[in-house]
């Protein structure tokens, strides 16, 4: 069973929603990722959301734009982020980790040759923003005969028909894009977001994850209370962009995402946590 689905089952039995926090491989520097991914297990992270630098990153805003700027001038490349999927393996074989990225680079590489790389280095599934469920077939074919999952985005603008499409194709869980725009655009609206969940569900028994525009404790606890997995992005690498040294970058990640993770328990334990049928 991949890692993803063992996690997931593992989190609803016991009640507790996952927290997968998002980092660009090679930002702050290449030396402090693997540090960094953990520290964030550490803290209480369920998964781990690696983005694979590229230059064109049209989902993301200035935040991750940024980060994935700074990596790539550092010299990051596919290569690389294999390679600390598979140094992070050496000491963390349970955590699931998703490569989130763009086609452009896979394509470049041959899609065939990349999933099976990706799945040697450890990697649990892949996050590609501009592979819709309606241009995944290849790639979807390739991952799934190595074990791994391709996950797929859903937004407030999807249609019921590709929703279903998206659902049917989907694997290990659902990301739902709780705004309109890009990363880091905007505050989550956390009136629209129960009703977008249960419809969701109608369409799949994956788990949903939401991300975009969670950026404090309080917002990822309330997330919490009717999503399966809560995803922090632009709000961590924010706080990594003036790190010094992995050490430093490690003790913002254990410190930011400790709270968070302290804050989505609490609802946990008060059994407020409300998953909708």
């Amino acid at each position: 069973m991949n890692r993803i689905d063992q996690r997931f089952r593992a989190l609803a039995d016991s009640g507790r929603t996952a927290l997968i926090p998002y980092i660009t491989a090679g930002h702050p520097s290449p030396e402090a990722s693997v540090a960094i991914l953990h520290a964030a297990v550490a803290a209480g992270a369920d998964l781990l959301e690696l983005g694979m630098p590229f230059s064109d990153v049209m989902a993301d805003g200035p935040v991750i734009q940024n980060a994935c700027a700074r990596a790539l001038d550092q010299g990051m490349n596919l290569d690389r982020v294999l390679e600390m999927v598979a140094e992070f393996r050496q000491r963390d074989c349970d955590t699931p980790i998703v490569l989130m990225g763009y086609t452009n680079p896979i394509e470049r590489r041959g899609v065939a040759r990349f999933a099976q790389e990706a799945a040697q280095a450890g990697v649990d599934a892949l996050l590609i923003v501009d592979c819709p469920a309606d241009e995944a077939d290849e790639l979807r074919a390739e991952l799934a005969g190595r074990g791994l999952h391709q996950v797929f985005l859903v937004a407030p603008t999807t249609t019921d028909r590709r929703l279903a499409r998206t659902a049917r194709l989907a694997g290990g869980f659902v990301y739902y894009v709780s705004i309109k725009g890009v990363t880091g655009a905007a505050t989550l609206d956390l009136a629209s977001l129960d009703p977008a969940v249960k419809r969701i569900r109608q369409a799949t028994e994956l788990p949903v994850a939401v991300g975009f525009g969670i950026r404090e404790p309080e917002q990822a606890a309330a997330v919490a209370r009717c999503a399966d997995g809560v995803v922090i992005g632009s709000a961590l690498v924010d706080r990594l962009d003036a790190c010094d040294s992995p050490e430093q970058a490690a003790e913002i990640t254990r410190e930011y995402l400790g709270a968070v993770r302290s804050a989505m328990d609490a609802v946990a334990a008060s059994e407020e946590r409300v998953v909708s049928a």
